[in-house]
């Protein structure tokens, strides 16, 4: 079955470019010209991964990022004409993994894609292990975390984050380290995503926020995940 992504572009002229070249390396493709149709076509398509312009008609980008994270994990990329810090920020405050400043050329945009695509789904030789913190549980086979008995909604992303952490217990990498390592590339990435997704991922895991016990920050290095035990 071919990986289907949604464009939501309200420039057809650009958003045809995208589809012609998405299909052509094989995904199958839809397009939504505004964000009320983007709501509609998450449900309706299916996607596997979206692409998500900001500057949208009817309910823009941000809204339409934070409505679809109330019931779905899968990537979204966000395509922006804009350079502002705040924007980009904002976006993955909202949930969104990544995005991708206009204009951009096909192989940026193609190997962004793949990266956000990579490791969606069990890495090999996950399928029944568990990861035990205190009273968190990672499952690694079925892509779900637990505090007690209560499940904690992550994007494929935090989960990612959280996985390759977890499984490297006392272990400290460097956010240029993470995103090639958890977002699949090196000089395409923004030491800003990895902040943003730690940030994201402590407001939901951690019992306090700004005092973690999991997810552990080396001043002037990187982040860390405290010592687990495996089950």
């Amino acid at each position: 079955m071919k990986t289907r992504i949604l464009i939501v572009e309200d420039e057809r002229n650009i958003a045809d470019i995208i589809k012609f070249n998405l299909e052509k390396e094989g995904y199958q493709t839809e397009i939504a010209g505004d964000g009320e149709d983007a709501l509609v076509k998450v449900r309706t398509f299916q996607p596997d991964l979206m692409l998500l312009d900001l500057m949208i008609p009817k309910m823009d980008g941000f809204q339409v990022c934070r409505k679809v994270r109330e019931h779905h994990n899968f990537p979204i990329l966000m395509l922006t004409a804009k350079e502002e810090e705040v924007d980009k920020v904002l976006g993955l405050e909202m949930g969104a993994d990544d995005y991708i400043t206009k204009p951009f050329g096909m192989r940026e945009l193609l190997a962004r894609i793949k990266a956000n695509l990579r490791r969606v789904g069990p890495a090999e030789g996950d399928s029944q292990e568990k990861v035990v913190a205190g009273p968190l549980s990672i499952d690694l086979g079925k892509y779900e975390v637990k505090k007690e008995e209560t499940v904690i909604e992550l994007t494929i992303r935090e989960f990612e984050l959280l996985r390759f952490l977890a499984l490297q217990p006392e272990q400290v990498f460097t956010r240029e380290q993470l995103l090639k390592e958890v977002w699949g590339y090196e000089y395409y990435g923004d030491i800003r995503t990895v902040d943003v997704t730690v940030r994201r991922l402590r407001e939901k895991v951690e019992d306090n926020a700004s005092t973690p016990r999991y997810i552990m920050t080396k001043r002037g290095v990187g982040y860390y995940f405290r010592r687990t035990q495996h089950v």
